[in-house]
């Protein structure tokens, strides 16, 4: 026997208002599969027969400046802000651009509504009592499969953008796709290169953000949208590693997705880094004909360039882009037991504090994705020592003291003077000659003034 769903009790005076105007009103998509499933909601759609005008007069805050005719009203749930996205019951209509209807019709009743939706798990309406399923949506989340509304060909060739969204509900919902929606994706995959890159990326970060991402890519490959979006990694499927002198066992595109697989962080953008760290191995590769040793000499060079290129197709941000190159030009980094001080200072500096821990899970990733230990003793010892170092000040913004102290306490203008002073005075501390503290610093002003 199934519970019964149960709304927060803001949804339910939320649904009411509309009730006390004489409409309909019901919770659809996503927030009803994850009512279903017990799981967390973070956007609340629903469908009504009132349409937008009529929306705005109930709630005047409203905004409606969209091509799908959703209202959006901002509301309080469990003391936090929110967003709830009404739109009127629509039809069916023609698409132009695999994207977009090429204009919007309204419809009488939540059975329109739903049998235009993308997929049966996503085509579920709850009226706050009764859920309506006019396609099999409950039974296919029993079953655990993504199926498709009707006709996939047509699903498809309306909105391309749903070939990656069954493979990211499949990824997080670790659900199946149904055969014949998974022929149709095979079938018009090509579409995929209609959506934005923007659209893309956000769908694929959420397949890399699930609790198995490699899973995803694997998908990807098999219904062939990897090689519209990813074909630098497809291409790594074909390079082999295995030769003599060598720790690996898989080609290169079964070590990124194993490396994938055992990633420890969750971010979106280390994750990337990690499924596409080696991509340079594919146009480095080489092999000595007599001795059968592969080689892969500047991968990591040639990978970063690759980085670069899919961090501008993919539309990550600045900041994005700038992590994710730097994961990849740097991943192979040595840990070495004598390794100075000044060489562990250096690496912090060349890779970023901020990316540390980024690339030491890049690092993890990459061992455990070639079968090895998940850490050893030096990258332990590596580990401690990184966090000794950076108790030290790595430039001389760190020090105690600044140029406004040296000005004040020689009575000087600001000059390229202040600037030797604070050198030296760097170099003393970082070399241990003085501790960075105020008071000492301030008789090194004295002394490197003369």
């Amino acid at each position: 026997m199934k519970i019964p769903l149960k709304l927060p009790a803001e949804i339910k005076a939320f649904m009411d208002t509309f009730r006390a105007h004489k409409f309909q009103i019901f919770v659809v998509g996503g927030a009803v599969r994850n009512l279903i499933l017990n799981k967390t909601i973070t956007n609340w759609d629903f469908a009504t027969n009132a349409r937008p005008e009529m929306i705005q007069e109930l709630f005047k805050e409203s905004k409606y400046n969209n091509d799908y005719g959703t209202v959006l009203i901002p509301f309080d749930i469990n003391n936090e802000k929110n967003i709830a996205e009404v739109t009127p019951f629509r039809k069916e209509s023609a698409y132009e651009d695999s994207r977009h209807p090429s204009k919007i019709e309204w419809a009488n009743s939540i059975e329109e509504d739903v049998k235009r939706r993308d997929f049966t798990i996503n085509a579920l309406a709850f009226d706050g009592s009764n859920i309506i399923d006019l396609v099999g949506g409950q039974k296919d989340m029993d079953e655990k499969v993504i199926c498709s509304v009707g006709d996939p060909d047509k699903r498809f060739n309306e909105d391309a953008l749903r070939l990656l969204r069954a493979v990211r509900f499949a990824t997080q919902l670790e659900y199946l796709i149904e055969d014949h929606t998974k022929e149709s994706i095979k079938k018009n995959a090509q579409l995929i290169t209609k959506i934005s890159w923007e659209r893309i990326k956000d769908e694929f970060f959420k397949i890399l953000e699930s609790d198995h991402p490699a899973d995803g890519v694997l998908f990807l490959k098999q219904v062939g949208l990897l090689h519209y979006i990813l074909p630098e990694i497809e291409e790594c499927f074909s390079v082999q590693q295995k030769s003599p002198e060598r720790h690996h066992i898989y080609d290169v595109g079964t070590h990124l997705i194993e490396a994938l697989k055992n990633c420890p962080s969750k971010d979106a953008v280390t994750r990337f880094s990690v499924l596409i760290h080696d991509v340079g191995k594919a146009r480095t590769y080489a092999k000595d004909e007599k001795s059968g040793l592969i080689t892969f000499y500047n991968h990591e060079i040639v990978g970063a360039q690759m980085a670069e290129e899919i961090a501008n197709r993919f539309r990550l941000s600045k900041k994005e882009k700038s992590r994710f190159v730097t994961l990849v030009r740097h991943h192979m980094f040595s840990v070495n037991e004598k390794q100075t001080d000044k060489a562990l200072r250096r690496f912090i500096r060349t890779v970023g504090k901020e990316n540390l821990q980024h690339m030491l899970d890049l690092r993890t990733a990459d061992r455990v994705g070639s079968r090895a230990r998940t850490t050893s003793w030096r990258t332990e010892l590596f580990k401690k020592r990184l966090i000794e170092v950076q108790k030290k000040p790595f430039t001389v913004t760190d020090l105690k003291i600044t140029g406004h102290d040296i000005m004040e306490i020689l009575y000087i203008k600001p000059g390229p003077k202040i600037g030797e002073i604070l050198k030296k005075i760097f170099d003393d501390v970082v070399e241990e000659k003085v501790k960075n503290e105020k008071k000492a610093l301030v008789e090194l002003i004295k002394l490197y003034s003369k």
